[in-house]
């Protein structure tokens, strides 16, 4: 079995204290609402804007970006596996191997039976020693890939079941979970891991947990709690019909189009840097993934953009972005910081990171956006700029 992902995506540049990380006077005043056309934008772009929705043959990109949706945090497997690792989507075979770190023989079922788009996102009750699990801990790695049919998924599960056991077929040995009968396990005896392979209608879920100590029925409990919170998260997943992926739009909500960037030129379907995530996105690589989603759910977070570096996060309403902006400050132990006094409802902040140490929240109706810089000059500009932007949008 392959080891599990480190699946740490962009976000983490905004979720992780640890990771990072033509001049626009358009606009019209609206009565009781800041006239943003005198403000100096520098040369960010901030007129109300939508990009080009051909998606320029990326349509698998943008479901496996949707399929963040199909995928349990591993916080409701269980509380203890708060430490979420990130999560990643997952567009090629290439990415299933190398960024979710599915075995390498599992190249050819992934090809033959049409691996359509896929995510995977790791959670552990402890932080990582180095990139890897501490060992000491339990890890979960969970992979949702998505298949042209049901037949299909039933013959890849069975399929990629077989190629990951023969790699050590004297020794691995085959399990099964009662409650779910239609899955695929195997551990090698003495070693504190499991795989779990199913069939769940076009999708295979596929796991991989590593608990402190090789125990066959403490693997196999610990399979069936993953399974209980996946299946429902999946199953209640709305996916794409495979006639549509074709034409999935770029930024349907115009999300992106109210995000700053430098340039708004030569835009395309980008995962780490050009994309519009569900919101548990926000949820995946927090430190304390439980605080995160209970910060999601409070605040109706449904979707979240970003670009440049720079992201907006849209919530239910406008009512509660003040409280979002503290927690999340609160949460991600920043530091206040000077905020431009040419716009309202703006927090900055000063972070611990080299690449990004400034950072401002700009709040607009029920967007947030945030944006990041190397000083707190830049940053401000880029805090005005992402204001009139945001006015301007709408």
């Amino acid at each position: 079995m392959g080891r599990p992902a480190r699946v740490v995506t962009v976000i983490s540049c905004l979720a992780l204290t640890a990771l990072s990380a033509g001049c626009g006077r358009s606009g019209t005043a609206v009565p009781g609402e800041m006239d943003v056309r005198g403000l100096d934008t520098g040369s960010y772009p901030v007129s109300r804007y939508a990009y080009d929705d051909n998606n320029g043959g990326k349509g698998n990109t943008l479901e496996g970006i949707r399929m963040t949706a199909a995928v349990a945090p591993t916080v409701r497997i269980d509380p203890s596996l708060k430490v979420g690792r990130g999560g990643e989507p997952l567009t090629s075979v290439d990415d299933v191997v190398n960024q979710s770190h599915l075995a390498a023989v599992s190249r050819t079922v992934l090809n033959n039976r049409g691996f359509v788009a896929g995510f995977a996102a790791s959670g552990s009750d402890r932080e990582d020693i180095g990139n890897n699990p501490d060992p000491a801990g339990t890890t979960i790695t969970t992979r949702v890939l998505r298949f042209p049919s049901a037949d299909n998924a039933k013959l890849a599960a069975r399929e990629l079941e077989d190629a990951d056991f023969n790699v050590a077929l004297n020794v691995n040995k085959k399990l099964t979970l009662p409650d779910y009968p239609d899955a695929y396990a195997h551990w090698r005896p003495g070693v504190a891991n499991v795989g779990i392979t199913m069939a769940r209608k076009d999708f295979v879920v596929s796991l991989f947990i590593i608990r402190p100590r090789a125990d066959q029925q403490d693997l196999l409990t610990w399979a069936k709690k993953s399974l209980d919170a996946e299946i429902p998260v999946l199953d209640a997943f709305a996916e794409t019909p495979s006639d549509r992926i074709a034409q999935l739009p770029v930024d349907p909500d115009r999300l992106l189009a109210r995000t700053l960037v430098a340039d708004r030129a030569g835009k395309g379907v980008d995962p780490d840097n050009f994309a519009v995530y569900p919101g548990i996105w926000l949820v995946l690589p927090a430190e304390d993934m439980g605080i995160f989603t209970k910060l999601v759910a409070d605040h109706g977070v449904d979707e979240m953009s970003v670009a440049d570096a720079n992201f907006v996060i849209r919530l239910r309403d406008g009512s509660t972005g003040g409280d979002f902006v503290n927690s999340m400050i609160s949460n991600l132990r920043e530091t206040p910081a000077a905020a431009p006094d040419k716009v309202p409802d703006v927090k900055c902040v000063h972070r611990t990171s080299n690449q990004a140490p400034n950072r401002c929240y700009v709040r607009y109706k029920r967007y947030v956006g945030v944006v990041s810089g190397t000083s707190d000059a830049e940053v401000q500009n880029k805090a005005v700029a992402q204001y009139a932007l945001l006015a301007n949008s709408l």
